[in-house]
């Protein structure tokens, strides 16, 4: 009974997993266009403001603290409503802002981005709590899934209805984005009709099957160890998860593999639909294993697969790049399990505590510029990639000594 009470909340949590992956990776595809339409080239320090998008997208994960305080006060549902609401606000703030200028479109961006950290942080406990502990990493896993499948789509989305002429050489206009941007809004709205309507359970946090006797916890989510430890995690994991993608061309260059800019970049779709495949498996796998196993055997294949492919990178370069693409799947559970481990036991904080470990998303916005330096400061991507050496053995850690509940 207690399945069929959760089912239905459970499948528009995934919607949503969805939607957020789909504008995550809309907004990262998005910017070799918007550099040629807003003609960032000819600005000064243009390489910078083409990376901008990233910037006023995950710095509004800088807000996941407050907005975890704040939802511990609200509800988890009523933080998804927020969140979706502030989504497609931002959303159809773009379709105007966009012809004013770059940097006004990119407020709206933040604007939508503030309303993926309210879904983030709203959603991920909330679908940890919808159904017994046990099984919580598996739900998280099919989530993130669908997430996974929306990255796959999201740049095949800006491809046939963004960036829509077939000539090359003919200049992109910034106002493509407000057809599709229409679209997407309108979607956004019809969600956040259904779920201002809708009546979904309300999860206090401390909700489980198995719970048997009540529990005391402590004061604040600030006092357990494992949420910092946890947050640090999910940092380094964004710098294993988005720099694998953000030095392929390079490193396949210092490979010495002739492919164009176009080739290179559509190699990334078996990056990512690793990740989409692992997560699928996931969903099986972490009903029989523990995510601290999981998290372990993943980072230790990481390694395996970028050591062999720094390796033989002058030997065999194709073999190289295919390894280091396939690096993806053992990337594709790190997430959930992280999350988990980082949320287990702590009951009605867990609102609170989603929001300082959903704030350790920036790790994105920083650890790739700091990688950016290495390349710079030695003249080889080699060993900016090997800074996910040092990301691998932390997760290790965690997985099996910095999770553990204190």
């Amino acid at each position: 009974m207690a399945k069929n009470k959760y089912l239905f909340p459970l499948i528009i949590m995934a919607a949503l997993f969805f939607l957020i992956g789909f504008m995550t990776t809309m907004n990262n595809s998005m910017i070799d266009f918007l550099k040629e339409a807003f003609d960032l080239d000819s600005r000064d320090k243009g390489e910078v403001l083409k990376q901008l998008p990233n910037t006023f997208f995950f710095g509004a994960y800088a807000l996941s603290i407050p907005v975890g305080l704040l939802i511990h006060r609200i509800g988890y549902k009523n933080g998804v409503i927020s969140g979706i609401g502030l989504l497609a606000l931002g959303i159809f703030m773009c379709i105007p802002l966009v012809a004013l200028g770059y940097i006004p479109f990119l407020f709206g961006v933040a604007v939508f981005a503030i309303g993926i950290v309210f879904l983030q942080v709203a959603a991920n406990p909330y679908v940890n709590a919808l159904g017994p502990a046990k099984t919580a990493a598996s739900r998280l896993t099919l989530t993130n899934f669908l997430n996974s499948v929306a990255t796959v789509i999201a740049p095949m989305f800006v491809s046939m209805l963004i960036i829509t002429d077939s000539d090359i050489a003919a200049r992109m206009d910034p106002v493509q984005v407000q057809e599709p941007f229409m679209i997407i809004g309108g979607i956004a709205a019809v969600i956040f009709v259904i779920m201002f309507f809708l009546k979904l359970p309300q999860i206090k946090g401390d909700e489980h099957d198995d719970a048997e006797t009540p529990k005391e916890y402590k004061s604040s989510a600030f006092k357990y160890t494992h949420v910092w430890l946890g947050s640090l995690a999910i940092f380094v994991y964004m710098g294993i998860e988005i720099g694998i993608p953000s030095f392929f061309a390079d490193y396949t260059r210092e490979l010495g593999l002739d492919f164009s800019s176009a080739q290179r970049t559509d190699m990334l779709k078996y990056y990512w639909g690793g990740l989409m495949v692992g997560r699928l498996l996931g969903i099986f796998i972490l009903q029989k294993y523990t995510a601290r196993q999981i998290l372990t055997l993943c980072s230790v294949g990481g390694i395996v697969l970028l050591a062999a492919s720094l390796s033989i990178g002058s030997s065999n370069p194709l073999l190289a790049m295919w390894l280091l693409l396939g690096t993806g799947l053992f990337h594709s559970i790190m997430w959930p399990t992280i999350f988990n481990l980082a949320l287990e036991d702590l009951g009605p904080l867990a609102g609170v505590a989603s929001g300082v470990i959903s704030s350790a998303v920036i790790g994105a916005a920083i650890l790739t510029p700091a990688m950016g330096a290495v390349q710079a400061f030695t003249g080889s991507v080699v060993f900016a990639i090997s800074c996910l050496f040092i990301y691998y053995v932390y997760l290790i850690y965690f997985a099996t000594k910095g999770s553990k509940i204190r």
